[in-house]
Parts: structure tokens; C-alpha cells; sequence
């Protein structure tokens, strides 16, 4: 067969972006009992706790318009408060409510059961490392100015500690995989 009749195999980008379309399919606000963009909010609050408003749009890569619209939504629920930074009066700090905390675990647990769905052709060893890597290449990208590699370390999956000899990146050992993407 010639170089040009062969079919490619995907890349990994195209992969990251067809499973991400099965979890979005799947992640319908009646099963987790919101819209997924105001979960991962919800996640990266939780694990962010008391977050700068200008942190939060450029976790979410996300502009300052749209994350104010998505607060407000999330302040009407109770989800979130938000109040000024005692330290600078022109920032704003979010946190997280109780009432957010208990709409998050609830969300959690149903998406916990899409991820089953989602990842059922994977053994529990084969998810956690999935969970590990994608944890690992989240952090690199997020962390490292363009161009430049991000610090070693590996993060470990939820209930399990870091491999031995290898420590979570540094502030990411709760670090939610779940704020990879928001969709809006």
C-alpha cells in the first residue's frame, strides 16, 4: 500500500476532543442537576477555594464579560458568593457556598456514573493512569509559559496517593481533571 492510500490513525487531539463529546452527550443538566459549565465552576471552586474572579476566567479560558454572567447565575442559585478582596477592594474573591457544596457532590456522583459509561473499556489500573497523564498534561499546559515544558511531577487520581517517588505538581494534590473544559 502506498504512503498516501494509508488512513492515519487519529491523533491525540482528535481523540481528547471525540471522547470530550461523549461526556458532554452524556452530562445532561437533568442527570447532574446543573449545566456542566457551572460543574466545572463549581469544581475548580471547590478545589480553588476563595478564588480571585480573574483567576477563575483564566482557569475556565474564559473573557471577564462571560465569567461575570456565569457568577451571577451561580450567585442566583446560591452556589457562590462573591465579596471584595479585603487586600485589594477592586478584586473580587469567590467561594463557595454550602448549598454549592452539596449541588457539586450530588452532580459528582452522577458523573461519576457517566465516567463509568465513558470509560467502561477501561480497567480500573488503565483509569487511573488515564486520570494521571491527563491530570499531568492539564497542569504542563495550564502552568508553563508558551514554549516552555512545565515542572515534572504527577498528580494522583481521587483516593490514591502520588506514585512513589513522584509528588503532586505543586498546589495541584486535590486538583480537579474536571476543569479541562468549559463549554458555554
Amino acid at each position: 500500500m502506498r504512503g498516501e492510500d494509508r488512513i492515519a490513525a487519529p491523533g491525540s487531539m482528535v481523540l481528547l476532543t471525540r471522547l470530550a463529546k461523549q461526556v458532554y452527550r452524556r452530562s445532561g443538566e437533568q442527570l447532574l442537576g446543573m449545566h456542566l459549565r457551572l460543574f466545572v465552576t463549581l469544581s475548580y471552586l471547590r478545589d480553588n477555594d476563595s478564588c480571585p474572579q480573574q483567576e477563575l476566567a483564566e482557569a475556565l479560558c474564559m473573557d471577564a464579560n462571560n465569567v461575570v454572567l456565569l457568577l451571577n447565575e451561580l450567585e442566583q442559585l446560591r452556589y457562590v458568593i462573591r465579596r471584595r478582596d479585603p487586600a485589594d477592594r477592586r478584586r473580587h474573591i469567590v467561594e463557595l457556598t454550602a448549598t454549592g457544596r452539596r449541588a457539586l457532590a450530588r452532580a459528582e456522583r452522577a458523573q461519576e456514573a457517566i465516567e463509568d459509561e465513558v470509560l467502561e473499556a477501561l480497567d480500573a489500573r488503565e483509569r487511573a493512569t488515564l486520570w494521571r497523564l491527563l491530570t499531568r498534561a492539564l497542569y504542563g499546559a495550564e502552568s508553563a509559559p508558551p514554549g516552555e515544558s512545565a515542572p515534572p511531577g504527577e498528580a494522583a487520581p481521587p483516593g490514591e496517593a502520588a506514585p512513589a517517588g513522584e509528588a503532586a505538581p505543586p498546589g495541584e494534590a486535590a486538583y480537579s481533571a474536571t476543569t479541562a473544559s468549559i463549554s458555554t
